[in-house]
């Protein structure tokens, strides 16, 4: 049995280490099948040596974070974690201080993987970025984050949020209602994030005066977007020729986002993606 002490200056930051009801040392526990105990300044890691090193060396990590006041999360210490697996713990502080806006609820928008960091400053840099991965890691999310962070700054003056209306095969013409109440469904996740950062009051004010606009790709044809902030979602779900009439409408002092999953295609068979095309042509 092995045994290594970590000194702390504050009793805040054991407090914030440990999280409630131990739950943030309980994962580093369960990773490393160690024994993690606090006494006052001090804090107490037991087990095998090499597990014991990795354990204090993501017990370091975090109190790092801490340092520069993140608020840990299960997401940042099992990212924490994978990154001492991989032995490039030290790149965890990278992610610390970066918020890219507040959501109308008070709460900080931020990167949470070295990928979103990324992702993040490849829209700051570029005219137009290209964001291809699975569900569920962010892609529109901070797209619109960053959107409405451009916005307030006044670097813009208007957010157009677009994607195509197709979805597992289903037609326009069969579903019931008009046409707003059939694309409705396609925008859903666009509106949520923005009621997200923006509320429901707020969003319905920009709505109104034209500095926000959520509509399907087919609206976007023939116009030139100036001074805008353009994502299009769903991309795989994009024709070539859909995407080439897309990429045309890009104007002055203009950025576009492009976000979509290849591994899930809705087009008809024989139809080729035209984010793939973008993607090899760009």
């Amino acid at each position: 049995m092995f045994e290594q002490r970590i000194n702390i200056d504050r009793m805040e930051q054991a407090v914030a280490l440990f999280g409630s009801f131990d739950e943030n040392i309980k994962l580093i526990e369960n990773e490393y099948g160690v024994s993690i105990v606090g006494r006052g300044a001090e804090i107490k890691v037991s087990g095998e040596a090499e597990d014991v090193a990795k354990a204090v060396r993501a017990i370091e990590s975090l109190l790092a974070l801490i340092n520069r006041g993140e608020a840990l999360s299960e997401q940042n210490v099992r990212y924490c974690i994978s990154l001492v697996n991989e032995g490039s713990e030290g790149k965890i502080q990278m992610l610390a201080g970066d918020c890219i806006c507040i959501t109308a609820k008070g709460k900080p928008v931020k990167p949470k993987t070295l990928g979103q960091k990324n992702y993040c400053s490849q829209i700051k840099k570029n005219t137009i970025t290209i964001g291809v991965g699975p569900a569920g890691t962010g892609k529109t999310y901070l797209a619109v984050a960053m959107a409405v962070t451009a916005f307030r700054a006044q670097e813009v003056n208007r957010i157009i949020l677009t994607r195509p209306a197709v979805e597992a095969g289903e037609k326009l013409g069969f579903l019931p209602g008009d046409l707003q109440q059939k694309v409705d469904p396609y925008l859903r996740p666009l509106y949520d994030a923005l009621f997200d950062m923006l509320g429901t009051e707020t969003y319905q004010k920009y709505v109104e005066r034209g500095n926000i606009e959520v509509a399907p790709l087919a609206y976007m044809r023939g116009r030139t977007l100036d001074d805008s902030f353009i994502i299009l979602d769903e991309a795989q779900n994009t024709t070539p020729e859909q995407m080439k009439m897309f990429l045309t409408r890009l104007g002055f002092n203009s950025k576009m986002v492009i976000t979509g999953d290849i591994t899930q295609i809705d087009l008809p068979d024989g139809k080729r993606s035209g984010l793939k095309d973008v993607m090899r042509v760009l």
